[in-house]
C-alpha cells in the first residue's frame, strides 16, 4: 500500500507538472506588455525598446512598451507586482526598484523580494564623477583636500538617487562630508554644475563626455571598476583615491511573483542571448551602458540580494532610510 500510494504522488506530480511546461513551451502565444517607470525617450525607455524589438522576431509575439511613470519606479513597480503571475506583464526595472526602495521609502507598496522576482540583469550604467571647471581641483586627492579645508556641496537626481548614494558613498569612502543639494532630475544638476552652483556631481556618462572632452566639465573617475569601452581615458575612482568603490545603476527585466519557472528560464536565455549579440553590445556601449546578459535566475537572484545589503548600509550610514 505504501509503495502504491508513493507512485501515486509521483505520477500525480508529474501530470501536474505537465501544463506548465507546456505553458512554457507555447510562450507566448499573445502580446507580452513590459512596463517601463519612466518616460519615453530616456535610458531606460530606450533599453526596454531594444530588447522588446528582438524578443519579438525570437518569441513570435509583439512585446509592448508602456510607461508607467511615478514615485521612483514604485508605480510601475506595483503594477507589476500585482499583475498575473503568467508572464504576460514584465517590468524594466532598475536598482532603485530591486535593491534601494525597500530602505530609502517608509511604507513601500510592493516588497521587492516578495512581490517581484528578476528575469534577466540586461546592463549596467556606471556614473562619472564630475567637478565644476572652475574648482581648483585636478584629481581625487586635491577633492579631498579641499572638502577637508571648506565648505563644498554636490548635487543630485533626487533624495535617494543614485548620484546622491554614490556620492554619499564616495563621502564615506575618502572620509569627507559635502552638503547635499537634491534636484528633480540631473538634467538640472548637471545645468546648475556648469554655472557653478554647486561644485560636484555624480552623473551618468551619456549626457556629461562630450562637456568632459569639450573642458567644459572636469572628470575625476569613473564608479565602475574598470574603464569604461567608450570613454577610455577616464580611470576608475578605485584606482585613484577611492579604494573598494565600484557601482552602477544596473537595469533588469523582473515578473510577477509565482510567474512560472520554465516561462523565466525561457526569457532569461533569450534575454541574455540578444544582449550578447554584437549589434546590442554596440547599442548598450553607445547609449553609456555596459551589456549585461549573463546569469541564470539563480544567479541574478543571489546578485540583486547582495546588492540589498550593499545598499541598505549605505542608505542607513547616510541617515535617509525611510526619508521617502
Amino acid at each position: 500500500m505504501k509503495a502504491g500510494f508513493g507512485w501515486t504522488l509521483v505520477v500525480v506530480a508529474a501530470l501536474a507538472a505537465l501544463p506548465r511546461a507546456a505553458a512554457a513551451q507555447d510562450y507566448p502565444t499573445h502580446p507580452v506588455t513590459i512596463l517601463v517607470p519612466f518616460a519615453p525617450g530616456g535610458g531606460t525607455d530606450i533599453l526596454a525598446r531594444v530588447i522588446a524589438q528582438k524578443l519579438e522576431p525570437r518569441l513570435g509575439k509583439p512585446f509592448v512598451i508602456e510607461n508607467r511613470l511615478g514615485a521612483g519606479t514604485v508605480v510601475a513597480a506595483v503594477a507589476t507586482a500585482k499583475a498575473a503571475p503568467d508572464g504576460y506583464t514584465l517590468m524594466q526595472a532598475t536598482s532603485g526598484t530591486m535593491a534601494m526602495n525597500g530602505t530609502i521609502f517608509k511604507n513601500l507598496p510592493y516588497d521587492p523580494a516578495r512581490d517581484l522576482v528578476p528575469v534577466a540583469l540586461v546592463a549596467a550604467l556606471p556614473f562619472v564623477l564630475v567637478v565644476s571647471s572652475s574648482l581648483p581641483v585636478q584629481n581625487v586627492a586635491d577633492l579631498v583636500k579641499l572638502a577637508k579645508e571648506r565648505p563644498l556641496n554636490y548635487g543630485s537626481g533626487g533624495l535617494g538617487a543614485f548620484h546622491h548614494l554614490n556620492a554619499e558613498l564616495f563621502s564615506s569612502l575618502t572620509g569627507i562630508k559635502m552638503t547635499h543639494v537634491p534636484y528633480r532630475g540631473s538634467a538640472p544638476a548637471l545645468t546648475d554644475l556648469l554655472a557653478g552652483q554647486i561644485q560636484v556631481l555624480f552623473v551618468d556618462l551619456a549626457p556629461s563626455l562630450e562637456l568632459i572632452r569639450s573642458g567644459k566639465l572636469r572628470v575625476l573617475g569613473i564608479t565602475s571598476a574598470e574603464p569604461f569601452p567608450a570613454a577610455p581615458e577616464i580611470p576608475p575612482l578605485s584606482k585613484v583615491g577611492a579604494p573598494g568603490f565600484d557601482t552602477a545603476a544596473w537595469q533588469m527585466i523582473v515578473a510577477p511573483a509565482k510567474t512560472p519557472e520554465p516561462v523565466l528560464t525561457k526569457l532569461n536565455t533569450e534575454i541574455n542571448a540578444i544582449v550578447n549579440t554584437a549589434e546590442v553590445k554596440k547599442q548598450l556601449i553607445d547609449m553609456g551602458m555596459t551589456p549585461l546578459g549573463k546569469g541564470s535566475l539563480a544567479d541574478i537572484d543571489a546578485y540583486t540580494k547582495s546588492e540589498v545589503g550593499r545598499w541598505t548600509k549605505v542608505i542607513r550610514d547616510a541617515g535617509i532610510a525611510g526619508a521617502l
